[in-house]
């Protein structure tokens, strides 16, 4: 038999299609990884002026413009020139109407690691972590970094190493920096700033909920509003709760964490099938939360911040599980206590488990007229939430007192 030399067999075939594509593989993300070199070489050594900037916020997301609003104001207020640089093209700051700050955006993924991490400017101020960690590394054009801590607090509750390499940590209250401080000495990193400044996020919230119109008539209404992962109230109990709740003839509106929209879907869209047809129960995906905090006469949740939501804009009772919370891959876990924020959680809130959710109705009834309750989250506002109203105005003058000093240092 005659052997065709351009006969290849399955086998043989297969194999070298399999090269093939690892060959291939490899140059395209070598090739990809040569040009963002490349570009990133270009970009340091181009001498630019238009990324010599004073003051630069950093916005990782449009999402955190609740927490910029306040500050943002009071820079235009004083007419203080500033540049807002944002990953998400639909940001609202381009359809606001400043004439002192400068939206500007710098792309997404390597595109804007690329930009923020040859950047020059005199101070930055940003609610991202991580700083020097990952893909975001300090420029050296930049003389001061500065974090703010966003929510009521509960600093050490982010990702290890979130704010070892910034210059500052702008926090809502006196609380946050004892733990802080243990981790700088934990980790023998240089001493950071830490300063109190109040909640901006609070401030602007507090403003708006004096435009919200009163229900009539009103409904007795529970939020549940947990966190996600494994040890949320949600991905704990799911119907154990929701089935209990909807035989109260209550008003339940339950407000799953964004992050379960994406990676826990099908968790979500069991419940929503499960209970479409009772009446009395609504989902809210409303990107902001106090319309729905101002409907509820009580919550149930976790170890959300939106518990401090809850408590500080409006002082109502809380129903929390935070049971099994891990602190693994957190800055908590090198602290070697609880978090104070946990602890003021557990303060605040009543903890439900597994065997008292059958007398979930009788507990809310009861919360309601707990005057001890009362008094501890008296307490807790106190102590978390401090110079309310006047956060916008502390964070300008520390950016502006801090500037100045780098200046002195420089001349």
């Amino acid at each position: 038999m005659e052997l065709n030399p351009l006969y290849i067999d399955p086998g043989t075939g297969s194999a070298l299609f399999s090269i093939l594509i690892g060959i291939a593989a490899t140059v395209y993300f070598l090739g990809r990884g040569l040009i963002l070199k490349l570009g990133i070489f270009i970009f340091r050594k181009k001498k630019n002026f238009e990324y010599q900037y004073k003051y630069v916020i950093y916005a990782e997301d449009k999402r955190y413009w609740s927490f910029f609003e306040i500050i943002l104001d009071e820079l235009e207020k004083r007419n203080i020139n500033v540049h807002y640089l944002t990953t998400s093209e639909d940001d609202p700051i381009f359809s606001s109407k400043y004439d002192h700050i400068e939206g500007k955006y710098i792309g997404s993924g390597n595109k804007a690691y690329a930009f923020l991490n040859f950047l020059s400017a005199e101070f930055l101020l940003t609610t991202t972590p991580n700083l020097d960690v990952f893909q975001w590394k300090r420029s050296k054009n930049i003389k001061h970094y500065c974090h703010m801590v966003h929510g009521a607090g509960g600093a050490v509750l982010y990702h290890l190493y979130s704010f070892d390499y910034f210059d500052s940590v702008l926090v809502p209250n006196e609380k946050e920096i004892p733990e802080l401080r243990i981790l700088e000495q934990t980790r023998n990193t240089i001493e950071k700033q830490l300063v109190v400044v109040g909640n901006s996020f609070f401030d602007r919230c507090a403003e708006k909920i004096k435009q919200i119109p009163n229900e009539n008539p009103h409904i007795f209404t529970v939020l549940v509003s947990p966190s996600w992962g494994k040890s949320a109230l949600l991905s704990v109990f799911g119907e154990k709760l929701l089935d209990p709740l909807s035989k109260t003839g209550w008003r339940i509106i339950v407000r799953p964490h964004p992050q379960s929209l994406i990676v826990e879907k099908l968790m979500i869209d069991s419940l929503i099938e499960r209970y479409k047809d009772n009446t009395n129960i609504e989902w809210d995906y409303n990107h902001e939360n106090i319309y729905s905090l101002s409907k509820s006469d009580v919550m149930l949740s976790d170890f959300s911040g939106i518990i401090f939501d809850y408590v500080f804009l409006f002082n109502k009772p809380v129903i929390v599980n935070i049971q099994d919370i891990n602190y693994k891959r957190l800055d908590a876990q090198d602290l070697n206590q609880e978090p104070y924020f946990i602890q003021a959680i557990k303060k605040i809130g009543i903890q439900i488990d597994s065997n008292t959710l059958v007398n979930i109705k009788e507990i809310i009834l009861n919360l309601s007229q707990d005057t001890q309750m009362q008094n501890n989250r008296n307490e807790v506002i106190k102590n978390m939430w401090m110079f309310k109203g006047e956060s916008g105005k502390n964070i300008v003058d520390f950016m502006i007192q801090t500037s100045e000093k780098e200046k002195i240092k420089i001349e």
